[in-house]
């Protein structure tokens, strides 16, 4: 998975339109991924290099997005000042973080006939997960820690990182080299499935 992430750095451009050249010889490797997948909270000390950094944004920001507005910004925090301020009180060891933001003058087309003034909470969301996953197969540790919808938190990781209004903080996404090795949950449930109307089992 990580040489078909660095892939994501390569792109050509066919027929006047830019595409990336990702290459993933067994699509199985994508599925473990996402399965494998999950939350660290304890990392080393050891930097993050900024070409995977790079990487991750990219991911990122392959993320879909309604009508292709990509009604995001990305901050990428190393400061160690600035970690600890918006750590709060669940202080961490991450040597990296990556706010996810949302940038509402970006959820209206050019000519201005379509606003999608909510939309961009979905995009935002995907991209996080983006994010996660590509952290996970580069051999990186990172953990989703929720910023909007509660406000005070909002206006708090806003200010740390002098936002202006129209940039709204999502998530800040701690990330790092892992210093644990937690066992993903299986969190399938057949419970939560419904065949053609809710409640209705597959026949």
């Amino acid at each position: 998975m990580a040489t078909a992430l660095l892939a994501l750095g390569a792109c050509t451009t066919q027929n006047n339109e830019e595409k990336s050249e990702v290459k993933i010889d067994n699509g199985q490797a994508a599925i473990e991924n996402i399965m494998t997948r999950t939350s660290i909270r304890q990392f080393k000390a050891q930097p993050v290099e900024q070409d995977k950094v790079d990487i991750l944004l990219k991911a990122a920001m392959a993320a879909p997005s309604a009508l292709n507005l990509q009604p995001w910004h990305f901050i990428v925090i190393n400061d160690k000042e600035t970690i600890a301020l918006l750590s709060g009180k669940q202080p961490t060891s991450a040597p990296l973080m990556i706010a996810v933001c949302g940038d509402t003058d970006k959820t209206m087309l050019p000519d201005g006939s379509t606003k999608l003034p909510d939309f961009w909470v979905e995009d935002v969301s995907a991209a996080t997960e983006n994010l996660l996953l590509a952290a996970h197969a580069l051999g990186l540790g990172a953990v989703w820690t929720g910023v909007y919808p509660a406000m005070d938190r909002t206006a708090e990781v806003a200010n740390v990182l002098n936002c202006p209004q129209n940039i709204v903080p999502l998530a800040v996404v701690r990330v790092g080299y892992p210093d644990e090795s937690p066992e993903p949950k299986n969190k399938f449930k057949e419970e939560n499935i419904s065949y053609n109307k809710f409640g209705a089992k597959q026949k």
